[in-house]
């Protein structure tokens, strides 16, 4: 039986965390670590060594931009693929895909499904 991917979720929005979490776990794949904070997530990041992360663009504090940019240059977390999740990015902007890309990064629509998410988790994964 193959290992849990650990995914990791940073995101200011607590209800949105908390279906995310549930909806992921439920599928039996994922174990989901969450945080409402950039600060928080990039000590989460260094520690906890997750696959990938799934990362709100539009946070108070600390914005989705610059937790990534900190992840990318330290060495410990620079390798960790990590997917924005925007409502900055609508749906018609991604088209049929479920993911863009911009920047070197990927992106993903909110609103989102939890088939939405596993699927492109797993492309990024795989």
């Amino acid at each position: 039986m193959e290992s849990k991917k650990k995914i990791l979720l940073i995101d200011d929005e607590k209800d949105f965390c908390f279906f995310v979490k549930g909806n992921l776990e439920h599928t039996g794949e994922f174990d989901v670590l969450v945080t409402t904070s950039g600060k928080e997530g990039i000590k989460l990041a260094r520690g906890e060594k997750p696959d990938l992360i799934l990362l709100d663009l539009n946070m108070p504090g600390m914005s989705g931009d610059e937790v990534a940019q900190i992840l990318s240059d330290r060495p410990e977390t620079k390798e960790i693929p990590v997917v924005f999740l925007t409502a900055l990015v609508t749906k018609d902007e991604v088209g049929n895909a479920s993911m863009a890309s911009i920047g070197g990064y990927n992106y993903i629509a909110k609103p989102v499904t939890t088939e939405e998410l596993v699927t492109v988790i797993r492309e990024i994964l795989k």
